[in-house]
């Protein structure tokens, strides 16, 4: 890529100049970029433009602080400081009538272009003597300077119209541009010929000739800016920087990316295959097009970058955690960052809780749930499988550690009474799904109905086309808009053959009369008014009309499980609103599933951090948690015209045809490449909602050149604001805001 600063003033076509010389570049089949930023719209106020080059498509929209080369066109601009940022060896391109000698000394390191493009655009009767219009002439002598061939400007040229004087004068410069073709050597003295000026350079970051009438005292609004919380943020229920670690993909910094993610979450590989991803429906991307694949980047910055060592930190407290499902293990991680010495007890044969027994290997390989379990217990925590807890021990460990963090999940299946009681032909979903990892199970010929529309119900009928059923027909009493399950997943079941009949109530199952099955006998449903859920309540319709048998040979239940709470002394619970925030009488937390019952390894792994915090703070009196949340970036302050259109990278999935034959993972993830190319292209796609990026649009757009910039920092000079908003209308991000005088 070729970069390009150009120096003038109001009134000398700068601005034309930059899109004269990215033309040239255009026609000769290279993608270019031209843009100007003015001081003041005032003549002779100073300004700057900007041009690109490039083979490859120009995604950078920035102002140019680095250039290759420095075009300046008007000399009392010249001083000291205008080199500033540029390149070494690159060109500098002065409208002088001095040789280029005379300021070897002024620029070390550089290659000096001289020419006298005011005397030749009078002479071309380009502009006035006062102000003459130098843009075709400069464009010829940088042409020139840059290698360019004059049939390359005079292309340009009438391309854009300029024909005639513009034609001349360019190919007058053209042919009598002065250079130094070596780099100038050492600083020496200013020629005596030369007049000193003060004036200060262009690419200093305070610079730029405020109007010489404080305008200010007419504003009645004035710019600040601000940082908002991005709603992808603020939508993730584990409490994960996603803002952050898309930013550090964009730079390729995927072991960053990674770190940023473990501030919050010890499971990002889990998260980004069976999240329901609630961060992509807030996307402000989806006002534009698709939102940021934010799943499947987190998927793989797990899978692709090296996790951090375990830091060393040790304290004197203990503290059991009751449960391995996401929330223990959330918990148990980050007391394990803190320096806690955690021992998790798990009733069963491994650690993983619901993640293990409860979602198929087509959505979950146990390799990566193996992985990043590890990562936990790498912290200091240790583990104790087939350990049942009850009353008796709780109150135990209540005695023998500092503090104990329930969560068990929801251990109790809700029931429902179909007129028989055989569990051969009954089956709860989660019992179903942990039977068949064992991988003894057959449901060969076999008519299976599932009852639910949440992903245990999507898991189960998968799972049972995977085992042999020749029909799985998932039966919900609303419609499938209304379903909990993620949609993704009901898409693929449907892909896979999984049959659904909405607005059904199971009423009965009955054994048919010539022993040939059973048929489950449904209610016809409509939907009337939204419940607490909100969504709409089904609604029976009576008669005969209302009535549906469905032959099966077998039922699963998968209605959703409720918390066991019979493991806490009876009269012990703290609760805040609906949730379970710990008990009294022993420092004894819950969370996760048991505590909320929002049903999703994201929401347990935000309330595992949570706990962890919580027993902290008890145990060390350091609050951990943020003191402000700063507000959600609204999507009407994000300017989408600043943005292009561009598809969303899809991970890749196995066909139907063949996924249904094995537990082999469906979703194979994001494109791999030596470089990242897919991972790094769709991360570019984020918005950055909420946080200054310093585009510098801002100041591109300021009319009296009032912004300075540190950094991502702007600040303003009040005395000269308007307080017209540009700014803040043309700010990307909506991070600076209009404040009332």
């Amino acid at each position: 890529m070729i970069e390009i600063v150009i120096l003038g003033r109001g009134g000398q076509g700068g601005v034309t100049l930059a899109k004269l010389i990215a033309m040239t570049y255009f026609l000769q089949g290279q993608d270019a970029q031209a843009f100007g930023v003015y001081a003041a719209e005032r003549s002779g106020a100073p300004l700057r433009a900007f041009v690109r080059a490039d083979n490859q498509e120009i995604l950078c929209r920035n102002q140019i602080t680095e250039p290759d080369h420095l075009v300046v066109l008007d000399r009392t601009l010249v001083t000291d400081h205008i080199a500033s940022g540029l390149k070494p060896g690159g060109w500098i391109v002065l409208n002088s009538p001095d040789p280029p000698s005379v300021f070897a000394g002024e620029f070390p390191g550089y290659r000096i272009a001289t020419i006298d493009a005011n005397s030749i655009a009078i002479a071309c009767g380009l502009g006035t003597r006062t102000t003459p219009i130098v843009n075709t002439t400069i464009l010829g002598a940088t042409a020139r300077v840059l290698g360019e061939t004059f049939e390359a400007v005079r292309a340009a040229l009438e391309e854009l119209k300029f024909v005639g004087p513009n034609l001349e004068s360019a190919r007058r410069a053209y042919e009598t541009v002065s250079v130094a073709e070596t780099p100038a050597g050492t600083c020496s003295a200013r020629s005596s010929s030369r007049s000193v000026v003060t004036t200060m350079s262009i690419l200093d970051p305070d610079a730029g000739i405020p109007p010489q009438t404080q305008t200010g005292s007419w504003a009645r609004q004035k710019p600040m800016q601000r940082s908002f919380t991005s709603p992808c943020n603020q939508g993730c229920p584990a409490g994960n920087d996603v803002r952050g670690f898309l930013a550090a993909i964009k730079e390729k910094q995927f072991d960053l990316a990674l770190e940023i993610l473990h501030r919050t979450t010890p499971l990002p590989g889990v998260c980004g295959r069976v999240c329901p991803a609630p961060c992509m429906d807030a996307c402000h991307r989806n006002e534009l097009d698709e939102p940021v694949n934010i799943r499947e980047l987190e998927r793989y910055v797990a899978d692709h970058a090296s996790p951090a060592a375990a830091a060393a930190m040790n304290r004197n407290h203990a503290v059991a955690v009751i449960g391995s499902g996401p929330a223990g293990l959330a918990a148990a991680y980050h007391l394990g960052r803190l320096g806690y010495g955690v021992t998790i007890f798990e009733a069963g044969s491994e650690l993983g809780g619901v993640m293990r027994t409860g979602i198929p290997e087509y959505r979950l390989p146990r390799p990566v749930l193996d992985r990043e379990i590890e990562h936990v217990l790498e912290h200091g925590v240790t583990a104790q499988t087939r350990c049942k807890v009850g009353k008796t021990e709780l109150l135990k460990f209540s005695q023998r550690f500092a503090a104990v963090f329930v969560a068990t999940g929801l251990q109790e299946a809700r029931a429902l009474n179909l007129g028989i009681q055989d569990s051969t032909h009954i089956m709860q979903g989660i019992a179903f799904l942990d039977e068949a990892l064992t991988g003894h199970m057959s449901l060969k010929g076999e008519r299976i109905i599932v009852l639910g529309g949440g992903n245990t119900a999507v898991d189960a009928s998968r799972t049972a086309i995977r085992l042999g059923a020749s029909e799985a027909c998932i039966v919900y009493r609303r419609t499938r808009a209304e379903m909990p399950a993620i949609k993704e997943e009901v898409d693929e079941a449907l892909e896979e053959g999984v049959l659904l009949k909405e607005l059904l109530g199971p009423v009965a199952l009955n054994r048919n009369g010539n022993g040939s099955g059973w048929t489950l006998e449904c209610q016809r449903m409509r939907l009337g008014e939204p419940d607490q859920s909100g969504r709409r309540s089904p609604v029976a319709i009576e008669g005969e009309a209302g009535r549906l048998g469905l032959p099966c040979d077998r039922v699963i239940l998968a209605l959703g499980q409720l918390g066991d709470l019979s493991l806490f002394p009876e009269g012990s619970e703290v609760r805040e609103g609906e949730t379970l925030i710990g008990l009294t009488g022993a420092p004894i937390f819950a969370g996760g599933d048991l505590a909320s019952n929002e049903g999703t390894v994201a929401a347990a792994i935000g309330s595992g951090r949570k706990a962890a915090w919580h027993i902290h703070r008890t145990l060390s009196g350091e609050d951990l948690f943020p003191k402000e949340t700063a507000p959600v970036v609204s999507a009407a302050t994000i300017r989408l015209t600043a943005f292009q259109r561009a598809s969303q990278a899809r991970g890749s999935i196995l066909e139907p045809a063949g996924r249904i034959r094995s537990f082999n993972e469906v979703r194979v993830g994001l494109s791999e490449s030596a470089d990242h190319e897919v991972a790094v292209l769709e991360s570019q796609r984020c918005f950055t909602c909420g946080a200054c990026t310093g585009c510098d649009i801002c100041r591109a757009n300021c009319p009296e050149g009032v912004l300075t910039r540190r950094g991502t920092d702007y600040a303003f000079d009040y005395d000269y604001c308007k307080g017209c908003g540009l700014c803040a209308f043309e700010c990307p991000r909506g991070v600076i805001l209009m404040e009332q005088l």
